[in-house]
Parts: C-alpha cells; structure tokens; sequence
C-alpha cells in the first residue's frame, strides 16, 4: 500500500528558507533524512505510547528520490489494528515539522520481530509495565524462541505464571507475579 501527499513545492512554500526542511533545489538531503527520524522518534506507539515507533523497530527505512521521502514501516504483525492509526500519526507528526511529500509504504516482508525493539525501548516497555521480550535464538537457521522465566517488570522477581498467551494485545501474553500478585503483560518474542 502506497499513500501520497500533496507535492515539494506545497510543503516548502510557506517556511522560511531557514526553516525549510529540504535543500533548496529538492536533491537528496541527509539532512532532511536525519530530521525524519528525529521527528518519527517523536512518534509513540498507540498501543505502547511508552516507546516511540522508532524505537519499537517498525520503522524500517526513511528515504530520498526526487525531493520525496519515502517511510518503509512494518507492523508488528500483518493483522495489527493500530496500522491505520500509526501511518495516520506518521502523516500528521511530518506534516508538523512542514513534511507533506511522502510515500508511506507498508511493507510485510521481512516480517518484523522483537529483534528489532531497541535496547532504549526495552528499557522504557519495562518501565512501563510491560516485561520486554527475551531473545529469538537462531538453530540451524531456523528462529527458535528460547523458554526463559519472565522477569516481573514491577518487583523483579523472577518468579511468574503464565495466565493467558493473550495480554492486553495479541501480541503480548498474561502473567502474573508470584510474589508482588501483580499482573503484567510479557511482549512475546517472535
């Protein structure tokens, strides 16, 4: 799916040339890369609004051909409900800093993994509440998520049940400490 928005021309009329977010002819600008992550890492993950889009890993490339910037994001998962919300947050944050020529393209391959979350967004799921997931492990070239006890992200115990493999979203499980009896969800690897 390819989204596009109103031309070059339309997003950098009305700045200031100091302001503009692009070099003055619309050639390739490593500058104008660089403050689209900066502004992508402004943008929170509506379902995990701890960790920016950015540090979940969904955003898998931003670049520049012909003064229009293309965003590759890959969601969690082919199904995720929040896709449509994320590209709509994504359109709006860029469209804020006076970004409007962009092709927004969701790409399901290579499918998105937790391999991809940040040691920074790990840290904040934690943070937050939400156990962060344990490392896939490559076997004979085949991904292997390995059984590991899940940490309680509030008290740090280690010792937990699995309620559900359901949490709060599919792609987070229900456990419980057994010490604190705080329940929590577990980002499952994959």
């Amino acid at each position: 799916m390819v989204e596009t928005t109103p031309t070059l021309a339309a997003a950098t009329a009305s700045l200031p040339p100091e302001e503009a977010q692009f070099e003055p002819r619309g050639g390739p600008s490593a500058r104008t890369t660089d403050r689209v992550w900066d502004a992508l890492a402004d943008v929170p993950d509506p379902e995990v609004p701890a960790v920016s889009i950015v540090e979940l890993g969904i955003v898998r490339n931003v670049s520049m051909t012909d003064g229009r910037v293309r965003i590759e994001v890959t969601p969690t998962y082919s199904g995720c409900p929040a896709t449509e919300m994320i590209s709509t947050m994504i359109r709006e944050r860029l469209a804020a800093v006076g970004l409007t020529d962009v092709d927004l393209v969701m790409t399901l391959s290579p499918p998105w993994t937790t391999d991809w979350i940040a040691p920074e967004g790990k840290r904040k799921l934690a943070q937050f509440g939400i156990a962060p997931p344990h490392a896939v492990v490559n076997v004979a070239g085949i991904s292997r998520i390995r059984k590991a006890t899940v940490p309680c992200p509030r008290c740090g115990s280690k010792t937990t049940s699995l309620l559900s493999q359901f949490g709060s979203t599919a792609c987070k499980a229900q456990y419980r400490c057994d010490d604190c009896r705080e329940p929590f969800d577990y980002f499952k690897p994959h």
